[in-house]
């Protein structure tokens, strides 16, 4: 069962479901939950943006029942604008434990291309997926990841009197994302627009925030703009604070860990992912 969302394209999303149909054929594996990572879900693509799609998987049983170490993603060759990657279970579980803030972006992608997969009395295995992993998100190990991203690309990029359009909302995006965490808003959502709606009042930040986004939309990936000195001492002010927060920020996850649960995840997928109804 492919379940499609509003934001679905109708066109690429069919060829991207059977690229991953070819892919569970060519690498006897089954698709768990395969969704659209990039700009086209946080909702700033441009034109002739990539798409981004990610997925995890799972072998069947016997592959985990080795002492050899086994190759743990696929990387599919970028074919013209289509860019297909996937972690195995374990490893994205392992992630998952660590609080990995970017296996919690997939999980919030408002672009899904497959999801589906049952156990043997009728559950849906992701929506356990889901539930163990709220148990593990872990907000320091988010707000750092995003600040340190935010931190990069500011540094790197938005400097000079002309700079790429796409890099102001590699930063924007990331510091909205700390700064909804700080917030106690927990997981931030993927979506640009409501980390904005969320997080910047109406006013000239705001208006100047969207214009930026209108010109970046319309534009090629690549496009140039002038800078945009609000924005700039937005971030610049931001980022400050944002590290400010994170020295009194609680260390602790908002649950205590229940790596039983991981385990018997693992376990229940591997064993219930369809293999033997196949």
């Amino acid at each position: 069962m492919t379940e499609q969302s509003p934001f679905y394209n109708v066109s690429r999303g069919d060829e991207i479901v059977e690229r991953l149909h070819a892919i569970e054929r060519s690498h006897n594996i089954r698709v768990l939950y395969a969704i659209e990572s990039g700009s086209r879900a946080w909702g700033f693509a441009s034109p002739n943006s990539d798409w981004d799609v990610r997925f995890i998987y799972v072998h069947p049983e016997d592959w985990y029942l080795t002492v050899h170490e086994q190759r743990d993603v696929i990387e599919i060759p970028i074919d013209g604008d289509l860019d297909i990657s996937g972690w195995e279970l374990r490893k994205s579980l392992r992630l998952l434990r660590k609080g990995n803030p970017v296996l919690f972006e997939w999980l919030k992608s408002p672009i899904l291309y497959m999801e589906g997969r049952y156990d043997v009395t009728g559950n849906a295995l992701m929506d356990e997926y889901r539930r163990v992993a709220g148990i593990h998100f872990n907000p320091l190990a988010t707000v750092y990841h995003y600040w340190h991203m935010a931190k990069g690309n500011f540094r790197e990029y938005l400097h000079g009197g002309e700079v790429r359009l796409k890099k102001y909302f590699y930063v924007l995006r990331p510091v909205l994302a700390c700064q909804w965490v700080l917030s106690g808003h927990g997981q931030p959502p993927m979506a640009f627009a409501k980390l904005l709606d969320g997080l910047v009042p109406n006013g000239a930040l705001r208006l100047e925030i969207e214009e930026l986004l209108r010109l970046k939309m319309a534009a090629e990936e690549m496009a140039m703009g002038p800078a945009r000195p609000e924005i700039n001492e937005y971030l610049s002010r931001s980022l400050q604070l944002i590290e400010e927060s994170v020295r009194d920020f609680p260390r602790g996850r908002l649950n205590p860990e229940v790596p039983d649960q991981v385990d018997t995840l693992l376990r229940t997928i591997v064993r219930d992912s369809g293999w033997h109804s196949a």
